[in-house]
């Protein structure tokens, strides 16, 4: 379908630099997990994408194309980390899905709508209810059937998970990988968490203070880290001999 390309891209806050010209590459069709510390950046990256951070240097590309610099319906979707915030509570979920769909009738609209939220699991009937009358996970269900319907080429997930209970988390990171698979968009996944990236992940870039420091396979990156980055962030993730 399609790939992402990020060339020499910086993002600065007045006079605070988050992302330092940093390259990467989301290739068609598969899945690259991007990790790192609380405040390296990389959600700020993810935002750049989908052009709600200031760009102030380097290139964004989809298959060759600039994409626009500004938010709203393209090849490049986002998802958030927080299910509670990303959906307007005075809409409708059947609204805020059909806000990724391209202009038509009503009909078509509904149907279209009700065959999203089926394809993330969730009954079409409930179209009339608000964010309110759903648990976070259903939330984050609406929000990521909402990004699928403007069918993107690529899909930035930010920390979709960590703010979901446990016994939630599985289930849409398995609902995440069969919808990748299924649809075949790249995706950029984003997370602290490094078990989940390597659960998901076709590749890895590792970040620190705004750069990348390191990127590869995830079979490379898991098995010989070679930044102390990496190595540190590794050394957090339990392993079944530390289970009590």
């Amino acid at each position: 379908m399609s790939a992402l390309s990020i060339r020499g891209v910086t993002v600065r806050y007045d006079r605070f630099v988050a992302v330092r010209e940093v390259d990467l590459d989301v290739p068609d069709g598969t899945v690259t997990g991007l990790v790192g510390g609380s405040g390296c950046g990389k959600s700020t990256l993810g935002k750049a994408t989908v052009a709600l951070a200031p760009v102030v240097a380097g290139e964004i590309t989809v298959d060759g194309r600039k994409i626009a610099r500004r938010p709203g319906r393209g090849p490049v979707q986002l998802v958030f980390q927080d299910p509670y915030a990303s959906l307007d509570p005075r809409m409708t979920i059947g609204a805020a899905v059909a806000q990724g769909l391209p202009r038509t009738g009503r009909a078509a609209r509904d149907k279209e709508v009700a065959r999203y939220l089926e394809l993330v699991g969730l009954d079409p009937a409930r179209a009339g209810l608000t964010p309110r009358a759903l648990s976070g996970g259903q939330r984050q269900r609406v929000a990521l059937a909402r990004a699928l319907a403007a069918r993107p080429g690529v899909l930035i997930a930010d920390e979709i998970t960590s703010a979901l209970d446990v016994s939630v988390q599985g289930a849409i990171l398995n609902l995440l990988r069969d919808l990748q698979r299924e649809m075949g968009f790249a995706m950029l996944f984003i997370s602290h968490n490094l078990a989940v990236v390597r659960y998901l992940a076709d590749r890895v870039a590792v970040m620190d203070a705004g750069r990348i420091v390191e990127h590869g396979t995830a079979g490379e990156v898991f098995q010989r880290p070679a930044h102390e980055t990496t190595r540190t962030l590794l050394s957090c993730v339990p392993t079944l001999e530390e289970t009590p």
